[in-house]
C-alpha cells in the first residue's frame, strides 16, 4: 500500500461536490483512490480508468471533485512505490489543461489556490528518477524557467527531444511577458541547429516553427535532407518520444508534422512535398513514399493550387512496386477528377491491381476504377456497379475506416454518370433486385441507390419496376415518389399505383408528383397552396413545391412573402425562390439570397447553404451587384469550399466552383 491517509480521504464531505460527469457519480473518487492506493506497485490502468471518468471527461470543466482530490493524485503520482504513475501525471496534465482553457465559471473556484499549493510538488515530476514519469511530466511546467532546467539537466536525447519542443510551444505564449527567457529559448534552439544531431534539429525547427513560422521555411533544405536521410531514419524512433504518446514518433509520423508547418506557405509546402518525393524515388524509400503521398493528401484537402505541383508525383508513382504506394497515388489522382485525365491509360491498366494497404480500405484496382469515373473514361464503367456492391453483397455495410484514403459512397460515384446510364443501368438494376432479396425489401443502399436513379432523371425509367418493388414498404415511398417525379410521365402508372401514407407530407409531394407528369396542375397547386397559407411556423408548409408552377402560383405571394420575411435558414431561401417564381420579380429574392452568399466571402463557413442559395441564383439568373462582387472574392479563395476533410472536400468544392464560375458569367 502506498502513502496516503485514508483518515483524511475519508474526511472529505464528498457527498456535497460534483464530480465531472453525472453518469460517474462523486463516490466514485474516493473508492478509484483507495484502490489505488491499497493496489501500490501492482496498480494498473484498469485501477486508473474510474477515477480519470470521474475528474476529467474532456467536457471542458473541473469539477469540484478534482479540487479535493488533488492532494491525494499528487502524492500517488510522487509515490516511487506506486503502480499506473504515469497516468496519474496524466491525469494531472489533463486538469491543468482544462483549468486553462475552461471558461471560468467552468473551472471549481477552489481549484486555482489548491494548484497552487502543491505546485512545488506538481514540478517535483519534472525531475522524477522514472524517465517515463519525467516525460508524462513536461507539460506540467508552468513556464519557460522549469523547462530550460530541465534542458539543462536531462542528458537522454529521448528526454531533451520533448523538452524542446515544449520550449519552443510555452516561449511562444510567454513572448509578450517573458522576453528574457524566450531569448533563451532562442539561444538553446540555435545551438541545436549549430550543433546538435540531425533529429534533434528537426525538431528545433519544429519548436521554433512556433516563435517564427517563417523558420521552416528557412530551414527547408535541412528538413528534406534529414527527412530522406536512409540512415538517419532509425533515430527518429530511437529518441522521438512525446507526452501523452507510449509509443516513439516515426520518421514517417515526423514527415506529415513537419509538412503542417507550411500551411500558412502553400506554395513551400507543395515545394516541400516534391522535393520529398524526388528524394525517395532517388534512393527507393518506400515508407517515405507512402508519408509523401499522406502529405499531399492533406495539403490538396485544403489547397486546391497545389494540384499543378502534385499531380506528376502521383502520376509517378503509380508505378511504384509498393501497393500502399500506388493504391495512394490512385486515390490522389481519383480526388482531383478531370485533372488526371493525361493519367488515364496507366490507371487503365490498374483496374484488375489486387495490391492493398492492410490499414486502408480498397485495392488499387478500386481506386484506379474511381479515378477513371471522375475523368469521365468509359473504361471504368464495365463492372462498375458490381465492384462498388461488392462490400455489401453478403454483408449489411461496408467496415468502417478511420482514415484516408477511403472509397467513395455508392451514390458519390454513380450520380454524375449519367451520361453512362445505358451501360451501368442493367447492372445497377440486377444489384438492387439482390440487395432488396437479401435485405427484406430495403438495405443500406436503398437510399444511394434512389439518389442514383432521381439524378439520372428519365434515362432511369428501365428501373422502374426495380423502384416499384419497394413500394411495398411505406417508409421509403416519400423518396420514391421523388424518384418517380424525375422519370417522368413514363413513371405516371407507378406514382398512382403508391399506397399513400397518412401524412400530409406525402399528399403535397405526390400531388407536385403527378403534375410533373401529365396529371391536374390546378388541383395539385389548389393542395399545396392551402397548405402554405394554412400551414404555421416555423415550417408554413411546402413553399418550395410552389416554385415549380412558376406564375401560376402568383395567388400565394404574399403568403410566400411572409414566409420569406419570417424564417430563416433553408426556409428563406426556399421562399425567396418561391417568391421569384411567382411573381417573375428578381427583387427581393436576390436580395435575401445574398445574405447566404456575403458572409462566405468574408471567411463564413455554411457552404450547403451557399450552395443552395447559389442553385437558387442561377434559376433566377440574375445578382446583386454585392453578390457578384462576394462570388469574384469567394472564387479567387485558395481554400476547399467545404467542412470536410475526405473525398467529399472535393466533390463539394467542384461543385461549389462551378455554380459560382456559371453565376459570374451571367450579364
Amino acid at each position: 500500500m502506498t502513502g496516503i491517509s485514508f483518515e483524511a480521504l475519508d474526511a472529505v464531505p464528498w457527498d456535497r461536490l460534483e464530480s465531472a460527469l453525472p453518469q460517474h457519480p462523486v463516490e466514485g473518487v474516493p473508492r478509484a483512490l483507495r484502490r489505488l492506493a491499497l493496489a501500490g506497485g501492482a496498480a494498473t490502468e484498469e485501477h486508473f480508468y474510474p477515477l480519470s471518468f470521474c475528474l476529467a471527461a474532456g467536457n471542458g470543466r473541473v469539477p469540484s471533485a478534482a479540487t479535493a482530490a488533488l492532494p491525494f493524485l499528487v502524492a500517488l503520482a510522487a509515490d516511487p512505490r506506486m503502480g499506473a504513475r504515469v497516468d496519474l501525471v496524466g491525469l494531472l496534465v489533463s486538469l491543468k489543461r482544462a483549468a486553462k482553457q475552461a471558461r471560468p465559471e467552468l473551472v471549481d473556484e477552489g481549484w486555482p489556490a489548491e494548484w497552487r499549493r502543491h505546485r512545488g510538488a506538481v514540478l517535483a515530476l519534472l525531475a522524477d528518477p522514472d524517465p517515463d514519469v519525467r516525460r508524462e511530466a513536461i507539460p506540467l511546467a508552468d513556464g519557460v524557467v522549469p523547462l530550460l532546467e530541465r534542458w539543462r539537466a536531462e542528458t537522454d536525447p529521448a528526454m531533451r527531444l520533448p523538452v524542446l519542443l515544449q520550449l519552443g510551444w510555452v516561449a511562444a505564449e510567454a513572448a509578450q511577458a517573458d522576453a528574457r527567457s524566450v531569448e533563451e529559448v532562442r539561444a538553446v534552439l540555435d545551438g541545436v541547429l549549430r550543433d546538435g544531431e540531425p533529429v534533434m534539429k528537426v525538431a528545433a525547427v519544429i519548436a521554433w516553427a512556433r516563435l517564427d513560422p517563417q523558420e521552416p521555411v528557412r530551414r527547408i533544405d535541412l528538413l528534406v535532407e534529414t527527412l530522406s536521410d536512409l540512415a538517419v531514419r532509425p533515430r527518429f524512433e530511437e529518441i522521438w518520444y512525446m507526452s501523452d504518446v507510449e509509443e516513439p514518433f516515426t520518421r514517417e509520423d515526423v514527415v506529415t508534422w513537419a509538412a503542417e508547418l507550411f500551411d500558412h506557405d502553400p506554395r513551400t509546402a507543395a515545394s516541400f512535398v516534391v522535393r520529398l518525393a524526388d528524394a525517395a524515388a532517388r534512393t527507393g524509400d518506400t515508407e517515405l513514399s507512402e508519408a509523401v503521398l499522406d502529405a499531399a493528401w492533406q495539403l490538396l484537402v485544403l489547397r486546391p493550387s497545389a494540384a499543378s505541383a502534385l499531380l506528376p508525383v502521383a502520376g509517378r508513382l503509380l508505378d511504384d512496386p509498393a501497393d500502399p504506394v500506388r493504391l495512394r497515388a490512385a486515390n490522389l489522382l481519383a480526388v482531383l477528377g478531370r485533372q488526371a485525365a493525361r493519367y488515364a491509360d496507366r490507371l487503365a491498366t490498374l483496374l484488375d491491381d489486387p495490391g492493398k494497404d492492410p490499414g486502408l480500405e480498397g485495392t488499387v484496382g478500386d481506386y484506379a476504377c474511381w479515378a477513371l469515373t471522375r475523368i469521365g473514361d468509359p473504361r471504368a464503367m464495365p463492372g462498375l456497379v458490381e465492384r462498388l456492391y461488392e462490400p455489401y453483397r453478403e454483408h449489411y455495410g461496408r467496415s468502417y475506416w478511420a482514415g484516408e484514403p477511403q472509397l467513395p459512397d455508392v451514390d458519390a460515384v454513380l450520380v454524375p454518370l449519367r451520361a453512362h446510364a445505358d451501360v451501368l443501368l442493367p447492372a445497377l438494376r440486377e444489384v438492387m433486385r439482390h440487395h432488396a432479396a437479401h435485405n427484406d425489401g430495403h438495405g443500406p443502399l436503398t437510399g444511394a441507390f434512389l439518389k442514383v436513379l432521381k439524378a439520372w432523371g428519365p434515362d432511369a425509367l428501365p428501373a422502374l419496376p426495380e423502384v416499384v418493388a419497394l413500394l411495398d414498404d411505406a417508409t421509403g415511398s416519400l423518396s420514391i415518389v421523388e424518384v418517380l417525379a424525375a422519370m417522368g410521365p413514363g413513371a405516371a402508372s407507378a406514382l398512382r399505383a403508391c399506397n399513400p401514407l397518412d401524412w400530409p407530407g406525402y399528399h403535397w409531394n405526390a400531388a407536385w408528383a403527378a403534375s410533373h407528369m401529365g396529371g391536374d396542375r390546378t388541383a395539385a397547386l389548389r393542395l399545396i397552396g392551402e397548405a402554405v397559407l394554412t400551414e404555421e411556423g416555423p415550417y408554413y408548409g411546402p413553399v418550395h413545391l410552389l416554385t415549380d408552377f412558376g406564375p401560376a402560383a402568383a395567388p400565394y405571394a404574399d403568403r410566400v412573402r411572409h414566409i420569406m420575411e419570417n424564417t430563416g435558414g433553408l426556409h428563406r431561401i426556399e421562399a425567396a425562390l418561391a417568391l421569384w417564381s411567382g411573381t417573375g420579380e428578381p427583387e427581393p429574392s436576390i436580395s435575401v439570397l445574398a445574405e447566404f452568399v456575403l458572409p462566405i466571402a468574408d471567411g463564413g463557413d455554411d457552404y450547403w447553404r451557399f450552395g443552395e442559395a447559389l442553385r437558387a441564383l442561377a434559376r433566377i439568373g440574375t445578382l446583386t451587384p454585392a453578390t457578384r462582387a462576394a462570388l469574384r472574392t469567394v472564387r479567387g479563395f485558395d481554400g476547399r469550399l467545404a467542412k470536410e476533410r475526405n473525398y467529399e472536400a472535393f466533390l463539394q468544392d467542384e461543385e461549389l466552383r462551378a455554380a459560382i464560375e456559371y453565376l459570374l458569367a451571367l450579364p
